[in-house]
């Protein structure tokens, strides 16, 4: 068994603060009243969130790049033959990389139509009154209500998977991804994690968090 690192720390951190936002968006959502201030809060952050994971997905670490887990429909039919190989297993396999792509596009759509959603008493998405009446009723449709359910679909689906691979595989993918390594029986190329990495991952999120909530504002201002 040869330890590899898989996923650089500002991966890793992506994941765990996704997590942590969407439950803090879920409750806030619920709640509703003065915590839905909170729930705007938290989706800007998962807005740069999810920015910085697509710039991340081609300038990231190896196993972190859409060009090296994303897959072809052939490769996708042939993993499912049983047809394997080291780098299949080393990052996200290729079902895995169909559920990444589908949670960031669904996470996207969330956010997109939170930003034009409209609950009619109290709080209404920045960009509500730069968009028609028929956007926000559509967006304000998909954000409490279809996109939501795909989303807790995806997520749970997501989790099922973990457990599936735990108890009945007998492969821990939770570890890896809170450590970086993953012990492999065939080494691969490790991911590049260095601090002058993560320092460009740091001011690139930062960055795009900035540039998206000043986007968002100025818009806004403008309607």
């Amino acid at each position: 068994m040869a330890k590899v690192r898989i996923w650089d720390l500002p991966t890793r951190v992506f994941h765990w603060l996704l997590v942590l936002c969407v439950m803090a968006l879920v409750i806030t959502g619920q709640v509703g009243g003065n915590a839905l201030d909170w729930h705007f809060r938290f989706g800007y952050v998962v807005a740069g969130l999810l920015l910085f994971r697509l710039v991340w997905g081609f300038i990231g670490g190896r196993w972190s790049r859409f060009l090296v887990f994303v897959r072809m429909p052939g490769t996708i039919f042939a993993y499912l033959r049983g047809e394997r190989s080291p780098e299949m297993e080393a990052g996200h396999n290729p079902l895995g990389a169909l559920s990444v792509l589908g949670l960031l596009t669904v996470a996207l759509i969330q956010v997109g139509s939170g930003l034009m959603s409209d609950d009619e008493i109290m709080h209404s998405g920045p960009l509500a009154q730069v968009v028609s009446s028929d956007w926000v009723s559509l967006a304000t449709s998909l954000h409490t209500r279809y996109n939501k359910i795909v989303l807790i679909a995806l997520v749970a689906l997501h989790i099922g998977a973990i457990l599936f691979y735990r108890f009945v595989k007998k492969q821990n993918l939770v570890k890896p991804m809170l450590t970086g390594d993953k012990e492999l029986d065939t080494p691969v190329e490790p991911a590049q994690d260095t601090l002058q990495t993560r320092v460009l991952a740091l001011v690139l999120f930062v960055a795009l968090l900035s540039g998206f909530w000043w986007t968002v504002q100025r818009l806004g201002a403008v309607g």
